[in-house]
């Protein structure tokens, strides 16, 4: 069975849904420290947040990292560290590191 095509309008919406479907699994996981994802996946929220901001540049919408932060996040960063951030541990210090000399 083949696909049917999507339009572009079509492709974007399933795109948008499928971005806030992954913000909000990542608000339900807040257990899971940004080192964490990292290691295992090769970008965190805060690079995410990265993203979010460079497509905003790319579209000439006015969006700060503050801003951008605060949508992948789900509140101000401050906040979210404050809350939910953990000191990353030496084993997951050691692991991260071992991945950036690759």
């Amino acid at each position: 069975m083949t696909s049917p095509e999507l339009t572009q309008e079509q492709q974007d919406k399933l795109d948008a849904a499928a971005f806030r479907r992954l913000l909000a699994h990542l608000d339900n996981r807040k257990d899971v420290q940004n080192i964490e994802l990292m290691i295992l996946a090769g970008f965190c929220r805060n690079c995410f947040s990265k993203w979010y901001k460079a497509a905003a540049d790319d579209l000439g919408v006015e969006l700060t990292d503050d801003q951008a932060r605060e949508r992948i996040y789900g509140m101000p960063y401050s906040e979210w560290k404050e809350k939910h951030q953990q000191p990353a541990t030496e084993e997951q210090m050691a692991a991260f590191n071992a991945l950036q000399k690759k």
